[in-house]
């Protein structure tokens, strides 16, 4: 029996390529979605106070930096709860994976090496699912292809 076979000796890699991937989706989802719910729930003020602090050396203006704050845990909690259920997944993982780039973008600007680091990986779960896009099978988006097929 090979290594991807099942017992009954069908081939099994799509499936295994659909599991993992869902697995992938699932956990980074969960992690971006619930930076932006914690974020709500404790109250967008304090996160942009504290974000406004810790950006006020650099060269970005604080309306800006202030904006940001207020925009971003709603969108951490949309991008991340899109990506968990894999609803509109490729839109969702391009629209997170530009969120990082903004992010990568401020971190280096306050050279904050450590979460630039962070957000590297990030960066590279993003593209992974991004270019693997095709084994999305167990999501809203493979419930909708299968319903109409």
């Amino acid at each position: 029996m090979g290594l991807l076979k099942d017992e009954g000796g069908a081939d099994r890699t799509g499936n295994d390529f659909a599991v993992a991937y869902a697995l992938l989706r699932v956990t980074l989802g969960i992690n971006i979605a619930i930076h932006g719910i914690s974020r709500i729930v404790a109250g967008p003020a304090a996160f942009v106070a504290g974000l406004a602090k810790q950006f006020a050396g650099t060269p970005l203006p604080h309306f800006a930096v202030q904006g940001f704050g207020y925009v971003l845990p709603w969108a951490e909690a949309l991008i991340g709860l899109l990506v968990l259920f894999g609803a509109f997944t490729r839109a969702a993982l391009i629209a997170g994976a530009l969120l990082i780039a903004v992010l990568t973008f401020g971190s280096t600007l306050h050279q904050d090496w450590d979460v630039a680091g962070l957000q590297l990986i990030y960066a590279t779960v993003y593209f992974l699912l991004l270019a693997l896009c095709r084994y999305n099978a167990f999501s809203v988006d493979g419930l909708l292809s299968r319903e109409r097929s």
